[in-house]
């Protein structure tokens, strides 16, 4: 069995997980996250705690307990702290606004981009130079999060565009003569 399938996921006091057969629903403060299941895994509730078994000793089993008890430990953190991406904008003249559930960008472009948001993501532009993007769905939030950094992502040699705060952009050196 996997390694971290073997791992236990600790269920907060504040959370509510509803296991059926087909499927699992994860409900927190922040809201409800649902999750289908594989029919090689079982789930098993022991106090505060939740474990993924497998049905069978098959290597498709063996990974899904490992994938599902991730998903579900994402789900039980996203809907308790929820999850956050920070994005930066580097060159002269970008610009992020956020307006409701709408993020105008300017990236140098002849036209502005307007990025709508999808349902459970929420955006905002603490300053004109960098966005956060906030929900309770980790892989919704990269979603997102990857493609706003699509519309201009860091070019090699002056390191304009869209990253995500904190990635280091490798460089080029410029042709010489």
């Amino acid at each position: 069995m996997s390694r971290i399938g073997k791992n236990p996921i600790t269920v907060p006091k504040s959370v509510e997980v509803t296991v059926s057969p087909e499927q699992v629903a994860v409900k927190g403060p922040l809201g409800t996250l649902t999750q289908r299941l594989s029919s090689d895994i079982k789930l098993e509730r022991d106090g505060d705690q939740l474990l993924c078994l497998v049905n069978n000793d098959s290597t498709q089993a063996n990974a899904m307990s490992g994938t599902i008890r991730a998903l579900l430990a994402n789900m039980v953190e996203g809907v308790t702290k929820g999850f956050e991406r920070k994005l930066t904008l580097v060159g002269v003249g970008y610009r992020a606004q956020a307006q409701g559930d709408k993020l105008n960008l300017a990236l140098g472009f002849s036209h502005p981009v307007v990025h709508q948001m999808p349902k459970g993501v929420k955006v905002e532009t603490p300053s004109q130079t960098e966005i956060v993007l906030r929900g309770t769905d980790k892989q919704q939030v990269g979603q997102v999060a990857a493609e706003v950094r699509a519309y201009r992502s860091p070019e090699p040699y002056k390191g304009k565009g869209v990253r995500y705060t904190g990635e280091k952009v490798v460089l080029k050196e410029t042709k010489k003569k």
